[in-house]
């Protein structure tokens, strides 16, 4: 385990000695490294949320490791929300999550939207992409926000694309305003910009490999969880009494998937971009 995060600094040794972190400070999700939540400060911790300090505020952090160092991705990678990943481990999680498969042969078999893939197809072509743009490129109507937004955080955790920086809007004149917006491009583009080559490790090896590393940080860790957070990413609940058909949805309310219940096991039926 990682010492004490008190700044910047601790923080990237914390998260490269452990190689993985929630993007929060929620240690009963997940492991992380970030001491205290926004809500609940750490006792004694000059960690803060939301205060702009670069130094000790973990929303800054998010941009600094992408922007400063050329070893950690950054993106909604654990239960559809943020996470840290850090080389080397990012190419086992790669291995398990994409299995050798493209974005063209997964939307081929029907296990990524139409959404999604027009998201994709956009930041292939071009590379990063803020979010404002990624909207108008994909023609993305007003009415299909849910549908962007659910595909968005599909393609995160499933490693397609990952977060590569923040850009802000122009005006006509080409001249900057308003809030910063998230910039994405393919997880492949980001690391050769960093000089990095995912290559081909065996997925069953990896998966072994990172289930080793997650037991020694987090042995408290229902085995369950630990699998869903490894292979995919997402939180998935159910009573292991119940057998039938039922609908799965994430913490955050979206719909996932038609699933059939049997022998304590959930066996998907039509994921949710099918039904």
């Amino acid at each position: 385990m990682a010492g004490e995060v008190r700044d910047f600094d601790s923080f990237c040794r914390a998260l490269l000695e452990d190689g993985l972190s929630l993007g929060s400070g929620d240690d009963q999700r997940f492991h992380t490294v970030i001491p205290g939540t926004w809500e609940s400060p750490a006792d004694g911790s000059p960690v803060r949320w939301h205060t702009g300090d670069p130094e000790t505020d973990p929303w800054e952090w998010r941009m600094r490791v992408l922007e400063e160092r050329d070893d950690v991705a950054y993106a909604k990678l654990f239960f559809r929300t943020s996470g840290y990943i850090a080389w080397p481990l990012y190419p086992l999680f790669y291995a398990v999550r994409r299995r050798g498969e493209s974005l063209e042969e997964a939307y081929r078999r029907g296990t990524v939207s139409g959404a999604a893939k027009r998201i994709y197809d956009v930041l292939a072509a071009s590379g990063g992409v803020a979010l404002h743009d990624l909207k108008l490129l994909g023609r993305f109507s007003k009415g299909e926000k849910s549908p962007f937004d659910r595909a968005l955080t599909d393609l995160q955790s499933r490693m397609f694309i990952t977060v590569c920086g923040r850009e802000q809007k122009r005006d006509k004149n080409g001249r900057a305003y308003g809030w910063n917006s998230t910039v994405f491009t393919t997880v492949e583009d980001f690391w050769a910009v960093r000089g990095r080559s995912l290559g081909e490790e065996d997925p069953e090896r990896a998966y072994a490999v990172l289930l080793a590393r997650l037991r020694t940080l987090r042995p408290d860790l229902e085995p369950s969880r630990a699998e869903k957070a490894l292979r995919n990413g997402m939180d998935v609940k159910f009573d292991a009494d119940f057998a039938g058909e039922c609908r799965v949805y994430a913490e955050s309310g979206e719909f996932l998937a038609l699933c059939r219940a049997e022998g304590g096991a959930l066996k998907t039926i039509k994921s949710f971009f099918e039904v």
